[in-house]
């Protein structure tokens, strides 16, 4: 019976020092959280709108054509399509809206 008893006493100390042990921590980590959400700038007080279902921005303004000939004309065309990669390095333009305006100005 001591045998069994000592049992029993040594498994009721190692679960008790384990919980205390368990509490710290958490009591540690809580403390830790708690300190990050008050250095942490407060949430807005709006939800961030869904960018799914917003409305399509606005196509860029067309292009005028060039009514010029000879190398400016050519000069006005490469300035047309590197402001025309610019937006669609932006996100402006879709590659296929980038497509087909560039054909457009080639086609002049």
């Amino acid at each position: 019976m001591p045998g069994l008893l000592r049992g029993v006493a040594r498994t009721a100390v190692v679960a008790g020092t384990a919980t205390a042990v368990s509490n710290r921590v958490s009591r540690r980590q809580a403390g830790r959280w708690a300190a990050q959400d008050t250095a942490r700038p407060p949430a807005p007080a709006y939800a961030a709108p869904d960018p799914w279902s917003a409305p399509a921005p606005p196509g860029p303004p067309p292009v005028p054509p060039s009514s010029a000939s000879g190398p400016t004309s050519m000069d006005a065309r490469i300035e047309q399509l590197g402001r025309l990669a610019a937006l669609r390095d932006q996100g402006v333009l879709s590659p296929a809206e980038f497509d087909a305006q560039k054909a457009r100005i080639l086609a002049d």
